[in-house]
């Protein structure tokens, strides 16, 4: 059984960073905090509260120390709490996701209705969406444009880990109810590579494993892109949820992971299966 690793697979630059920042904070002799989960990696969370840096859901209560802004951002009023409350900031917003920020607030600034593609659930997009005035939406389908109210001027800008094709047929639809449209590719590079990458190598292997956290939307989108070409697809956070089935009469298992998910643990899935070769 051949096992064949994404080139792409792990750490994107954003959350590399991110948790760079993290470590390095770790090592000083302060109070220390994420605003949330710094990435969507509980192992990567767990070693962090090892070190002394818990994840805090709020600023409540907390009137001193560091807090590190995690890698997908948060929301406006959290941000000016924390400078209010003169907290020493680490910001490890992706940068990818400031962008996003930074053109929603212009576009709400220039009289636009912003339409933000994503997921009105995921941290990030609530983060982006704080960013904007009252006239501004969260769609996740074309579908959902439908509903929107007429504009005459829309500007659009994506969640980082939306696939192309989605910002597409929304943007399409955003054309038959504005009269002016001023759009932002603001999809990471680095996910529109990983859902290519792993594209082509779902069709060329007899199984897929998708590593990565169960929180992670990237992850999730990297599942569905597999799915797609290969329903042999599967999604792991650990090495410890492989099941040894899936393998059966497979030739050929390929394996891509999240933005969020660890080298460490790519390489123990990786190894994994590559000791069930030597145990046939």
């Amino acid at each position: 059984m051949k096992v064949i690793l994404a080139k792409q697979a792990g750490f994107c630059f954003g959350v590399k960073r991110a948790t760079q920042l993290a470590f390095e904070a770790a090592g000083k002799n302060q109070k220390t905090y994420t605003l949330g989960p710094i990435i969507h990696s509980p192992q990567v969370v767990g070693k962090l509260a090892d070190l002394g840096i818990k994840a805090l859901d709020s600023l409540e209560g907390l009137d001193s120390g560091t807090i590190i802004i995690r890698s997908h951002g948060v929301e406006l009023k959290e941000m000016d709490e924390a400078r209010k409350k003169k907290l020493d900031i680490v910001d490890a917003t992706c940068p990818f996701v400031k962008k996003a920020q930074e053109h929603v607030k212009s576009l709400s600034e220039s009289g636009y209705g912003v339409v933000v593609v994503g997921d009105a659930d995921h941290p990030e997009v609530q983060g982006i969406v704080s960013y904007g005035g009252e006239k501004i939406f969260v769609v996740a389908t074309g579908e959902d444009v439908k509903k929107l109210p007429k504009m005459s001027k829309i500007g659009i800008v994506a969640q980082t880990t939306q696939s192309f094709e989605n910002l597409k047929n929304i943007v399409t639809e955003c054309l038959l109810r504005g009269g002016e449209i001023r759009v932002y590719n603001t999809i990471c590079d680095a996910t529109a590579v990983r859902q290519e990458e792993a594209k082509e190598l779902a069709g060329q292997v007899d199984c897929m494993l998708v590593v990565g956290g169960f929180n992670s939307a990237n992850t999730r989108r990297l599942l569905e892109v597999c799915v797609e070409l290969q329903p042999r697809s599967h999604q792991i956070e650990t090495v410890a949820e492989i099941n040894l089935a899936w393998f059966e009469g497979a030739e050929r298992v390929g394996i891509t992971a999240g933005a969020s998910t660890p080298k460490w643990i790519i390489d123990e899935v990786v190894n994994k299966i590559e000791q069930l070769n030597k145990s046939d």
